[in-house]
């Protein structure tokens, strides 16, 4: 990991953990921790190809512990997630997804060969549970941006997950909690350019 990327991270997830707040006398921190923040959102890209090698536990962990950080209504934290990082976890992963989906030619294309999975699931008895697990899921790619850890949040996978008992089983969600959101880590081996973005979408109400 590059010098430039350690110093992006440590400054991200300061800011993550004790907040840009400005005081007297650190008025040139709290912008340099604003511009790094803002330089991650708006360099984060989806990566759809990534180097087969492995992201480290205290690397994934530092992401995770960002990610829960995220805020939820009445603090309940209404999301579990599953972490698979090892080989012959996702192996068994794409095996039983190929099983109870046969139509599925190639299970690992639905996860585009990120070495991470991460099975983020929601509390059904929670109707903003929703919201929940999409702020810890911007948290979980935002901070992983910073350590140079790529990401892409995915949709796909879940019916054909939902489709295997034996999937459903290995992932082991309490009861009540169904599988909302899938999102694959690892270092990226492409560099996308950035999409256009609609500024038309927000409106000042004068």
């Amino acid at each position: 990991m590059s010098i430039i990327w350690k110093n992006l991270s440590a400054l991200f997830l300061s800011c993550l953990f004790i907040g840009c707040a400005s005081q007297s006398g650190n008025t040139v921190d709290t912008n340099s921790k604003s511009e790094v923040v803002n330089d991650v959102i708006m360099t984060r890209r989806s990566i759809r190809s990534y180097k087969q090698v492995p992201v480290s536990r205290d690397t994934l962990k530092s992401i995770l512990d960002a990610g829960i950080n995220a805020p939820s209504g009445q603090n309940k934290q209404s999301w579990e997630i599953r972490v698979a990082d090892k080989p012959e976890t996702m192996q068994s992963i794409m095996d039983a997804m190929a099983l109870s989906n046969p139509d599925v030619i190639n299970p690992g294309s639905c996860f585009r060969g990120a070495p991470v999975m991460l099975f983020i699931a929601k509390d059904d008895g929670y109707p903003f549970s929703s919201i929940d697990c999409g702020l810890l899921s911007e948290n979980i790619m935002l901070s992983a941006w910073s350590m140079g850890v790529g990401s892409i949040c995915l949709g796909s996978p879940i019916s054909f997950i939902q489709n295997s008992p034996e999937l459903l089983e290995m992932l082991g969600f309490s009861e009540n909690y169904s599988l909302a959101i899938c999102i694959g880590l690892g270092y990226p081996d492409e560099k996308p350019e950035a999409k256009p973005r609609n500024k038309a979408k927000y409106t000042f109400l004068d």
